[in-house]
């Protein structure tokens, strides 16, 4: 399949629809981007060797977005976190900011953390992991789970969402 603008937006559209939460739907709408083809760094290979990358999600506030590349980390993993400016911004990345899916791209990313849909979960020694709180905002999440942690160290605490996408979701 040759990429272009609008198979992109196609492909980051089916994504999208399948998000079951309309909070999420309209921010990541709201962070689109006419797909902007970037040639950035591949690290892992010979010196000076660049990969075409195709932006189409920018996060001003943390100057970050996300990417779809063929080659690099793809085509197992094509969307990818990247720094829009600065002096990673034309670095592919590492492995670990590279996803199978958009969607999955976009939970990790730091647009997400905008959005109210975190939940802490525990994990006891020999248990199932359990959502033990209402949605909340980023900062608020964790903020809890180091003061449980530190009450607790039996346990383990996650901070996660539970919104519905694509595949099923774990909560």
């Amino acid at each position: 399949m040759t990429i272009t603008p609008d198979v992109l937006k196609q492909l980051v559209g089916e994504e999208v629809g399948t998000v079951r939460d309309s909070r999420v739907q309209t921010h990541i709408r709201s962070l689109l981007i006419e797909p902007d083809p970037i040639l950035r760094d591949w690290d892992y290979g010979r010196p000076g060797e660049k990969y075409l990358c195709w932006t189409v999600l920018s996060h001003t506030p943390s100057n970050t977005g996300i990417a779809y590349c063929k080659e690099g980390f793809g085509p197992e993993r094509p969307w990818g976190l990247v720094h829009l400016s600065g002096d990673d911004a034309m670095s592919i990345g590492m492995d670990s900011g590279w996803f199978g899916t958009f969607m999955d791209a976009f939970f990790d990313s730091f647009a997400a953390t905008d959005l109210p849909i975190w939940r802490i979960f525990r994990v006891p020694p020999e248990g199932e992991r359990v959502a033990i709180s209402p949605e909340l905002e980023w900062a608020t999440a964790w903020t809890r789970i180091e003061g449980l942690r530190t009450q607790d160290s039996t346990s383990r605490y996650d901070c996660d969402h539970s919104i519905a996408y694509g595949r099923s979701c774990e909560a």
